[in-house]
């Protein structure tokens, strides 16, 4: 059974997140996901794009086995695959966040130009707890959110709520639990009753002051987690010992760095 799909409907392309119970995505997923968003690149009647998931979580990210050397090295590219289609589509792309969005979920509503949460939406980076680091929202934190928030965020992994993330700039609406399928439909009415090329061109715009990571510094970012910190001990070890679900035993500080 597919795990994500499109559906196109009136200009709109409703594309869904449904592997339960935490939409983790893995190597196929990735690979399906980004087969899905080059069907609904290639199309000309796509006005608006919506990415929604179903679950108790948005996504809780990619699956930690998957980060592990002999796995990472295909894993982290074909996730970053998935990102840039998200963030190249010429149309306008809207994340619905209805529940927490977890590490690469986070990075996933990160690639999306506008993202309306559920009040019960959380945000976070959780990767330097397991002694890894989050490439994609390490380009694109510091750009959205200031240095210094993302600094904290990332080198923390703590969570934001739906309403920090609005204040921190992450989020673009806000929505009761109760009421965000409606709210979540208003937004994409708002849009579609405006000019698909006028829309498309105010997004090209908007990018000439901050444009997203380009692919070259992708690329560069991946080399720094899979040469450089896939070959320290601590990054083996974190992922590890949360498979194992055991307290991680990390590499003690050189005294001679003091």
């Amino acid at each position: 059974m597919p795990v994500f799909t499109a559906r196109i409907e009136n200009g709109v392309a409703r594309l869904v997140f449904d592997r339960p119970p935490l939409n983790i995505v893995d190597l196929a997923t990735a690979r399906e996901m980004e087969r899905v968003l080059g069907d609904v690149t290639a199309r000309d009647d796509v006005d608006v794009v919506l990415l929604e998931a179903r679950g108790r979580v948005f996504s809780a990210g990619v699956d930690v086995p998957d980060h592990l050397p002999g796995r990472g090295e295909q894993m982290i590219p074909a996730f970053h695959a998935v990102c840039l289609a998200l963030q190249e589509m010429a149309a306008p792309v809207v994340a619905a966040v209805h529940a927490p969005a977890i590490g690469g979920g986070c990075e996933l509503a990160l690639a999306c130009d506008l993202v309306i949460a559920a009040r019960s939406a959380t945000f976070s980076q959780p990767e330097i707890r397991l002694g890894v680091i989050a490439p994609f929202a390490s380009l694109v934190l510091p750009e959205r959110i200031g240095s210094a928030l993302a600094a904290d965020l990332l080198l923390t992994g703590r969570a934001l709520t739906a309403d920090e993330a609005l204040s921190a700039g992450i989020v673009s609406r806000v929505a009761d639990d109760p009421g965000f399928p409606a709210a979540v439909d208003g937004l994409i009415d708002e849009l579609r009753a405006l000019s698909p090329s006028s829309l498309r061109i105010a997004k090209r715009a908007l990018r000439m002051k901050h444009p997203p990571p380009r692919p070259a510094e992708i690329a560069a970012v991946e080399q720094l987690y899979l040469r450089e910190l896939m070959n320290s001990p601590d990054a083996v070890e974190g992922l590890r010992s949360f498979m194992e679900k055991r307290p991680p035993g990390w590499t003690p500080a050189d005294p001679r760095r003091t």
